[in-house]
């Protein structure tokens, strides 16, 4: 009984999911739906206004066009199993401070989507090495079969072997040295 509500939630989750992946076409082009000229959309629980935008209609575009895809972007992080899904980050990133830019700011004031690219820079100075890092671990390991673990213990064991080795040169020295005395 107790193994049916992990597999219940898992499949509780992956329904959502497919749900979510699913809906984002229809939510994508929910805009064009808006009468034009419209200054307030009232959806559900809020009140979308135009946001500096020409209409209600505009600000929702241009807010399901950085929305859809940043979702898409984390549901495909959060469900990545390969080696490289930290990449992934770079464009979750820029589409990040591109929603940001466009809710903070009134649109007739600033450009949109044009300085981003600073904060986009930083992200990928950080991911970037992190993905090489790991790729270049996984190459060693499973492509060139360089086990840095097995190649630490060897060396820690040759280093013991030395040492060893060290001491009973010295056990001998002193053995013919005594022996020299009696």
């Amino acid at each position: 009984m107790k193994e049916r509500k992990p597999i219940r939630t898992k499949l509780i989750i992956e329904g959502l999911i497919a749900l979510t992946i699913a809906i984002t076409p229809v939510l994508f082009y929910s805009h064009k739906y808006i009468a034009e000229g419209k200054q307030e959309i009232d959806i559900l629980f809020f009140t979308l206004t135009a946001n500096g935008f020409a209409d209600a209609g505009t600000a929702l575009w241009f807010y399901l066009v950085k929305i859809i895809p940043l979702t898409l972007l984390v549901i495909w992080f959060v469900t990545c199993k390969q080696w490289w899904y930290h990449a992934i980050l770079i464009p979750i990133s820029m589409y990040s401070f591109q929603l940001y830019s466009v809710l903070s700011s009134d649109s007739e004031a600033e450009a949109i989507d044009e300085n981003e690219i600073f904060y986009i820079i930083a992200v990928t100075m950080v991911v970037v090495p992190i993905v090489y890092f790991i790729r270049v671990k996984l190459v060693d390991k499973h492509v060139h079969g360089i086990d840095l673990d097995a190649m630490d213990t060897e060396l820690q064991i040759l280093k013991e072997k030395e040492e060893l080795r060290k001491e009973r040169e010295k056990l001998e020295q002193r053995q013919k040295t005594l022996a020299k005395k009696m």
